[in-house]
C-alpha cells in the first residue's frame, strides 16, 4: 500500500521590533522534524534592524519568503497577509518570541484531523523564564467574553500531560486546517492584537469546527515581549476586544446578560486590588489610578465607535453559525473561567 506524502504545512512568523529574539526562534524552526513546510516571515514595519535579519533567515530557512511591511499592521493583519500567500493545508502561527521543540509541528499533526473537524491545535506553551511555568494550554472563557489561558501561572508538574478537546488554541503556538480561515475570512483586523485568536476560534467553533490540545507539542514563551505585560494598550485592547468578541459571536440571551457579568467581574477585580492580588493589582501598582480609570474608559469608548462594524460582521457570523443557542451556553459551560480565578490569579 502507498503511503500519503505528508501535507504541506506553512508556518508564519510575524515580527514587530524582536531583534533580540529572532534567532533563536528561527533556529527552532529550522530544526523542526516535520518533512514537508514552508516558512512565511512577516515584518510588522519594525525600526530595530530586525528586518535585515526577517530577510537573511528567509534565505536560509528552507521553503521561505519574507513580507516587509511598511508600517505596523498588527498581529492580526500581519498573519492574514502570511496566510494570502500560505500554500499549505495547514497554518502553524507561531510568536518571534517563542521557541519550539524539534517535534512541535509532528506532534500536533497527531491530532489533525480535517474530516472530522478537528481543525484547531493548541500547543503546550510554557514560559522560558521561570522554567516549568505554564503560560497556557489552551483557553477558557467567561461569560462576558473575557478568556484567559488555562493551566496559567501553573508549575507544570504533568497535570496538562492528557490530550483533550478545548475550547480552542493560543495563536502563540498553534494550527489550523486552511479551511478554518477560509471559512472565517481569518483574523478580525479591527482588534489588531490581543482577543484575536478567541474570536476566530469562536467564529470557528460557531462553524462547528473542534479544538484539541496537544500535551507534547511543547513551546518556550517569553511572554508580552513587545508589549510588556501590563501595558495600558495591551490592557486596553483585551477589553475593547472581548466586547467585540461577544456582540459578534453570542446569541442574543448572552449578549443581553453580558453588563451582569461584566460588573461581577469588575466587582472581584475591586475585590483583588484590595487584596493585592490579580492582573488589576498589578495594573494598578504599575500605572496608578488615573491610568487605571482612563484606560477603562478608553476600552468601552473605543469599542462603542467599533460597534456598527461589529454588528454588520455579527449578522454575517449568526446567519451562518450551526451551532445553536442551547449549544452556544453548553460550549461556554464545558469551558467556563471561575471569575475568582480570572481576577484573583496574576
Amino acid at each position: 500500500m502507498e503511503c500519503m506524502p505528508a501535507p504541506l504545512i506553512s508556518v508564519i512568523v510575524v515580527n514587530w521590533n524582536g531583534l533580540g529574539l529572532l534567532d533563536e526562534c528561527f533556529e527552532s524552526l529550522a530544526r523542526q522534524t516535520w518533512p514537508e513546510t514552508e516558512f512565511i516571515l512577516v515584518d510588522n514595519g519594525s525600526t530595530d534592524g530586525s528586518r535585515d535579519l526577517v530577510t537573511a533567515w528567509a534565505k536560509r530557512l528552507p521553503n521561505a519568503q519574507a513580507i516587509l511591511l511598511p508600517t505596523n499592521t498588527g498581529f492580526c493583519k500581519g498573519n492574514n497577509i502570511g496566510f494570502a500567500r500560505a500554500r499549505g493545508e495547514w497554518i502553524a502561527l507561531f510568536n518571534s518570541d517563542a521557541v519550539a521543540e524539534p517535534t512541535w509541528l509532528e506532534e500536533l499533526m497527531r491530532y489533525a484531523d480535517a474530516s472530522k473537524r478537528v481543525g484547531m491545535l493548541a500547543s503546550k506553551i510554557l514560559f522560558q523564564s521561570p522554567p516549568n511555568v505554564i503560560d497556557k494550554v489552551g483557553h477558557l472563557i467567561y461569560w462576558d467574553g473575557q478568556n484567559r489561558g488555562r493551566g496559567t501561572m501553573e508549575t507544570d508538574h504533568g497535570q496538562y500531560d492528557r490530550a483533550e478537546e478545548i475550547i480552542w488554541p493560543d495563536a502563540c503556538a498553534a494550527m489550523y486546517h486552511r479551511k478554518i480561515f477560509e471559512e472565517t475570512g481569518g483574523f478580525d483586523e479591527t482588534f489588531f492584537a490581543f482577543g484575536d485568536d478567541a474570536d476566530l476560534g469562536m467564529r470557528a467553533r460557531l462553524l462547528g469546527w473542534s479544538a484539541w490540545y496537544v500535551p507534547s507539542a511543547v513551546v518556550h514563551h517569553r511572554h508580552s515581549a513587545s508589549f510588556g505585560v501590563y501595558s495600558p494598550l495591551k490592557v486596553m485592547l483585551v477589553e475593547r476586544n472581548r466586547v467585540l468578541l461577544a456582540v459578534k459571536n453570542f446569541s442574543w440571551p448572552l449578549l443581553l446578560q453580558n453588563p451582569f457579568w461584566t460588573l461581577r467581574r469588575h466587582w472581584w477585580n475591586v475585590y483583588a486590588v484590595v487584596k493585592r492580588k490579580g492582573s488589576a493589582s498589578r495594573f494598578l501598582e504599575a500605572n496608578g489610578w488615573r491610568q487605571t480609570i482612563f484606560n477603562l474608559v478608553w476600552s468601552y469608548v473605543s469599542a462603542v465607535k467599533l460597534l456598527p462594524d461589529a454588528l454588520r460582521k455579527r449578522r454575517v457570523i449568526q446567519r451562518t453559525r450551526r451551532l445553536s443557542n442551547r449549544e452556544i451556553v453548553g460550549l461556554l459551560r464545558r469551558f467556563q473561567i471561575d471569575v475568582r480565578e480570572l481576577t484573583l490569579r496574576d
